[in-house]
């Protein structure tokens, strides 16, 4: 009885494997392909549906199959098929694979809509009235390709769709956008939603106009989250620079004065105010203070004042080794280091580390153990390994801690 049972198993399986190659084959009958659209395996359905010559109308049976599978494998033919559907012979046949597609947009499976969105999103000539469907879909994982992607969708397609958002989502994710257009980039601003305002500032290809980033620094008291990216932009102006410096954290205030475009006016202002308020931390003993610099000169000493004894004193926390060490590396006065520190400044932590001949690995120990920065505020090294600020940008953070100590 057992091996009767494993037999016809193994044949249900032989025949099925033959049904699949049928399926999957141009040139099988289309009275075999009708036969196979209504197989009992969705395998076998499935490669019906992915066969490029199955005619229409079978198709369209496949576009009601019960399993949502299959109509997203359908769909993802279909958007395919399109492009080279362009000569007028081909007139019918593409009028009828986009009446199939149009029905599949508004297919209730999210698979569906999103096999045939990401199947659209980089295609140039899509049909815009299926692209403009799925860019308004309330459902994200559908919208998301075509909204970041699609090259049919104009700048006003863009406004109009952040004005009449299904969801909040959907304008974060046009935030993110490559490329985006000032008359964009205000109308989420516009919408006032925080989490894509936070969005378009970290976009780095987004086109913000002056106004728009002056309204936003005029607005960033109460959103902490914006203050980082707006003190970073590479198109701040005088106007916004000088309504964050009203309200930015002590570390930002310094990243903000350390902008090489910066008004001297205001360069010179924030300077003086940061050494009014800069607050230090409680001095340690001058015991602990001189055992530190006793060992780093000791390290000094006998050569080992080497990348490997800056990576082993970050392990095991050990801050006051760590700065003492890289004044001796890099022949600073230890003050330079302190308000380094003090100023909690990633940039002149690496130009310090710059300056005595460490690579960015110990660049960003000293950040994290010097700097006590969190993580989303250590600046990373390049790809390679290579420093990411220039050489004239780390001169100039050296020169400005060398002159805030005086």
């Amino acid at each position: 009885m057992t091996r009767g049972l494993m037999t016809r198993g193994l044949m249900t399986r032989a025949d099925e494997a033959t049904r699949v190659r049928q399926g999957a084959n141009r040139h099988v009958e289309p009275a075999l392909l009708a036969r196979l659209v209504r197989d009992p395996s969705v395998t076998v359905r499935s490669t019906v549906a992915l066969n490029p010559a199955t005619p229409r109308d079978l198709d369209a049976v496949l576009a009601e199959d019960g399993d949502e599978r299959v109509r997203a494998l359908l769909g993802r033919k279909l958007a395919a098929l399109l492009p080279g559907l362009t000569s007028e012979a081909q007139a019918a046949l593409r009028h009828s694979t986009l009446a199939l597609l149009t029905r599949l947009v508004e297919d209730e499976a999210e698979r569906v809509r999103a096999s045939i969105a990401e199947a659209l999103k980089s295609m140039p000539q899509a049909p815009r009235e299926l692209i403009l469907r799925l860019a308004h879909d309330p459902a994200i994982m559908v919208a998301t390709p075509v909204i970041l992607f699609s090259p049919v969708l104009t700048s006003q397609d863009l406004v109009r769709l952040i004005v009449a958002a299904p969801t909040a989502d959907t304008v974060t994710v046009v935030a993110r956008r490559p490329h985006i257009d000032g008359a964009v980039a205000q109308a989420i601003v516009d919408a006032a939603h925080g989490e894509a305002i936070a969005a378009l500032l970290e976009n780095p290809s987004a086109q913000i106009m002056e106004t728009t980033l002056d309204a936003l620094a005029a607005r960033a008291g109460g959103e902490v989250g914006w203050q980082r990216q707006l003190v970073r932009h590479k198109s701040l102006s005088a106007a916004a620079a000088r309504a964050l410096s009203q309200i930015v954290t002590s570390h930002l205030l310094e990243e903000l004065c350390a902008r090489a475009d910066l008004d001297p006016a205001l360069a010179e202002e924030l300077r003086a105010r940061i050494d009014r308020t800069t607050v230090t931390a409680a001095p340690k003993p001058a015991s602990e203070i001189e055992a530190a610099w006793r060992k780093a000169c000791a390290i000094r000493d006998t050569g080992r004042l080497k990348d490997d004894a800056f990576i082993e004193a970050a392990r095991q926390g050990q801050a006051g080794l760590m700065g003492a060490m890289l004044a001796l590396k890099a022949s600073v006065p230890a003050e330079v280091v302190e308000r380094a520190i003090a100023l909690r400044s990633p940039k002149g932590l690496i130009a310090l580390a710059w300056r005595a001949g460490l690579p960015m690995q110990v660049a960003q120990a000293l950040q994290i153990v010097l700097g006590r920065l969190p993580p989303d505020q250590v600046i990373a090294a390049r790809p390679g390994g290579g420093f990411p600020l220039s050489q004239q940008e780390m001169r100039w953070q050296l020169e400005f801690m060398f002159r805030s100590g005086r």
